[in-house]
């Protein structure tokens, strides 16, 4: 079989939808071999190297006038090439398929990460959602088959786009394979030093954006007079300004350090040496630092209902992210308590498994195979 995705974000976005893009190629190309896997991006240029196998190959716009106008070629004229190249599968994997896309021959399949945009609606510009809203909308019509990657995310597909469930199917993400293996003791106290950060700390991981919440966890910290350090790993965005108030109000700048651009290897060792990771979001389409975390041998806190629980399975300790009580006394009792962290540990090691790279691959291409 030919396959080809919308690579983009694959080659420049570090982040949720880079990362899923990234994976979701390599552990096909892994796993599933005998089919060859075309990558179209605008460009190639300063862009993230992340796969060099033999039936992978990329493809960027050609001809002056393409190249000139990259952008417009993918979102709007990516289909002629698709035809041009005789593809069997088409995978959108961020959301979205080109315009033309109906004209390409192509199977199509559209991944949907999340209907964010529509379930919180203050948190973005009037034109971000008409945006978000017809690219969406229009691949969901337009595609054969839709990927969610929750069951949370399927029914909000089906709520707020009326789109027929048996057009989608639900397919897990997994976690970079670097959290499966234990870091000896010796490495990870080497980067502990490196960024010079304590052997006893709550980790939070994830933008630092409102609907992630974690001022939530630094009012809880203050309020329920906990002293454990808090290591935040997160790309700033606006929200960042109220989290720098908030601690600098109450003095906690030796308590909380913030990092906006730690390199990802070194997430292995900030995850395994971690006291717990707390995740308390509104709301996500999945939560991949909670599946990070359970892969490091991590106990998480995270929040009460959505998709979290998905994630998270029976390993993980539930709260009201809008509580802030309830927060601290969370953090107190998975802190104070080893025999429950013990279990949450354990109990987190066996539901990670479900998430592993082959099963993915099997779910990923029995979805192709039913068109």
């Amino acid at each position: 079989m030919l396959i080809g995705f919308d690579s983009k974000r694959a080659f420049y976005n570090r982040s949720g939808l880079g990362n899923y893009s990234r994976s979701t190629i390599e552990l096909l190309s892994k796993y599933k071999p005998d089919n060859k896997y075309i990558l179209y991006t605008p460009k190639i240029t300063n862009s993230i190297q992340f796969i060099d196998n033999e039936n992978v190959t990329t493809v960027i716009p050609d001809g002056f006038l393409r190249k000139k106008l990259s952008s417009y070629w993918r979102s709007f004229s990516l289909g002629k090439t698709i035809r041009k190249d005789k593809i069997d599968v088409y995978h959108g994997l961020s959301n979205e398929l080109p315009k033309d896309i109906q004209k390409s021959g192509a199977k199509l399949v559209v991944t949907i990460h999340d209907l964010i945009f529509l379930r919180f609606p203050e948190l973005y510009k009037y034109i971000d959602r008409k945006i978000y809203y017809n690219k969406f909308k229009f691949s969901c019509d337009a595609a054969d088959r839709i990927i969610a990657i929750s069951e949370q995310t399927k029914a909000d597909i089906i709520n707020y786009f009326n789109i027929n469930e048996n057009k989608i199917d639900v397919v897990y993400q997994g976690c970079s394979p670097i959290f499966y293996n234990k870091i000896d003791i010796e490495k990870r106290n080497n980067i502990l030093s490196e960024y010079k950060l304590p052997k006893k700390y709550i980790l939070y991981v994830g933008t630092i954006e409102e609907r992630k919440n974690v001022l939530s966890v630094i009012k809880a910290l203050h309020m329920g007079g906990i002293d454990i350090p808090l290591v935040i790993l997160g790309k700033p965005s606006p929200y960042y300004e109220k989290i720098k108030e908030y601690i600098s109000k109450h003095n906690m700048d030796k308590q909380v350090s913030i990092f906006h651009s730690m390199p990802f290897k070194h997430f292995p060792e900030i995850y395994q040496s971690a006291l717990l990771m707390i995740y308390p979001s509104i709301f996500e389409g999945f939560g991949i630092p909670i599946l990070e975390s359970l892969n490091s041998g991590t106990p998480v806190i995270t929040s009460k209902g959505g998709c979290f629980s998905e994630t998270g399975g029976n390993s993980a300790y539930y709260v009201n992210p809008l509580d802030i009580h309830e927060i601290s006394e969370a953090i107190k009792k998975v802190a104070k308590d080893e025999k429950l962290r013990r279990k949450m540990i354990s109990s987190g090691y066996e539901h990670a498994a479900k998430f592993r790279e082959e099963s993915i691959a099997d779910n990923l291409m029995n979805v192709y195979l039913k068109l």
